[in-house]
């Protein structure tokens, strides 16, 4: 179809009135397949422009973006890699020797990060996109992660393992969290993240309970396998300046802790900054976080900083975890973030917040405006948005609103009994019913397409 005219007359009627990225930047970048394209596109078809807020010269919001010419030379194997293969290799030289392989910095010259006291949002699979992350940031999260990326697909030019490396410009100390079972290739991985990237630290997880991720060594199965992980973030700290973190576990059977066996080879190896989750692969999130064992292994950690994660839902949750665990350096934040992101205001303010309805709806304004910037106002950037949308609320619904809680605060791991809200919108919020999530939604972006289904793809043991 070459004409304008015929395509407005054959697209489906708008979702909304206003386009938020009109509005806001003076161009929708998505033209005539805007969804809320009435407010800029004329009756002949053209896409307006407000000069008055459009600038040519804005330099994009986000960052590390996978270049055509990267990706070509990862996909051919024409990727210069030998600087990780020399490390990986101890591959030992004759004859004159470089500057670059006499004059390595120090353990102590390279860029530090003051973790002490910091707050960190947990790196979440499906749930910790970019539009996510900057709702956190405006709330008060210091420290952001994007979501885990498997290594050898980033070695591949996998455009959506790349996209999970995106960065925004609010993001002010931010992390890639890689996932692998082979030294090389998460050496070469940091190796590329360093020289094509914009980020401050690389972390590795090695705490993913997935089966698929478990099953091919990676993950929490590196917590059976030290050596290796050991070589790992050697490998890691020997090829690139970033800053290496590991994120793990207790263990992998709940019957079993061997985290504190495995943190002093973290520490000697390298390692910048340690998290540790207080339950083992085997638990998921079932059960109460092991936080008396978190400041035992803190304690071997020393003087690497080791954070805590697990169980916080409230300031007095963050008071009580810290006053307990006095060699804890900080805290990471994962479900207590999706069901009330404005934790860390509370912890900053150490307070409690009664937040209203409206006020949770404007949250999620925010949260799908972050996202149609993202990921598009087209059907298929609408939709993307709305996807991730429904898999926050199936978090979202689990808060109870402070005002109703007979013994404040809230427990993370207690199933409230059905309760009506303070008006219709909170009962609304409240429902456990994924219909009920669409039409939250729908609020937000308008109807969804004919037989459209949710569900859930996190749908934890635990509450």
């Amino acid at each position: 179809m070459h004409s304008a005219r015929d395509y407005l007359a054959l697209k489906p009627a708008d979702l909304g009135s206003t386009c938020y990225l009109y509005s806001t930047f003076g161009r929708c970048p998505r033209g005539l397949a805007c969804r809320f394209g009435s407010s800029h596109i004329t009756e002949e078809g053209h896409n307006k422009v407000d000069p008055e807020l459009f600038d040519p010269d804005r330099p994009a919001s986000s960052t590390n973006v996978l270049s055509k010419e990267v990706q070509l030379a990862l996909r051919k194997y024409k990727y210069d890699f030998s600087k990780s293969e020399k490390v990986c290799k101890g591959e030992k030289r004759q004859g004159p020797v470089a500057d670059e392989d006499q004059v390595k910095l120090k353990a102590e010259e390279k860029p530090k990060i003051e973790w002490r006291d910091k707050l960190y949002l947990s790196p979440l699979t499906t749930l910790g996109n970019l539009p996510f992350r900057r709702v956190c940031r405006r709330f008060g999260a210091d420290v952001t992660c994007g979501e885990m990326a498997v290594a050898s697909s980033i070695l591949q030019g996998q455009p959506q393992e790349w996209a999970l490396v995106r960065r925004h410009e609010s993001e002010t100390l931010f992390g890639a969290q890689i996932c692998g079972n082979n030294p090389l290739i998460l050496a070469k991985c940091a190796q590329v993240l360093q020289e094509q990237t914009d980020i401050h630290f690389v972390d590795i997880n090695t705490g993913c309970p997935i089966d698929l991720i478990y099953q091919q060594g990676s993950g929490s199965a590196l917590m059976r396998r030290p050596n290796v992980l050991e070589q790992m973030v050697t490998a890691m700290t020997q090829v690139s300046d970033l800053p290496v973190t590991v994120k793990t576990r207790t263990g992998v059977y709940s019957d079993k802790k061997t985290a504190h066996t495995l943190i002093p080879r973290l520490r000697t190896s390298g390692a910048s900054l340690i998290t540790l989750h207080g339950r083992s692969r085997e638990q998921r999130y079932t059960k109460m976080a092991d936080w008396a064992y978190i400041d035992e292994c803190a304690k071997a950690a020393h003087p690497v900083p080791l954070f805590g994660n697990g169980d916080i839902l409230s300031y007095e949750d963050y008071k009580e975890k810290r006053e307990m665990c006095p060699n804890v350096a900080g805290v990471m934040i994962g479900r207590g973030a999706l069901m009330k992101p404005w934790i860390f205001t509370e912890i900053k303010e150490q307070r409690q917040w009664d937040i209203s309805s409206s006020e949770r709806l404007e949250i999620l304004k925010q949260y799908v405006n972050f996202g149609l910037e993202h990921w598009g106002s087209d059907d298929k950037g609408v939709e993307t948005c709305r996807r991730f949308l429904l898999e926050w609320l199936s978090f979202l619904y689990r808060y109870v609103p402070l005002g109703l809680l007979e013994r404040p605060p809230q427990a993370i791991n207690e199933r409230p009994p059905p309760f009506r809200g303070r008006d219709d919108l909170e009962t609304l919020m409240a429902s456990p019913r994924s219909a009920d999530w669409v039409a939250i939604s729908e609020l937000l972006l308008g109807p969804v397409p004919q037989h459209f289904h949710f569900l859930p793809k996190h749908k934890a043991n635990a509450y």
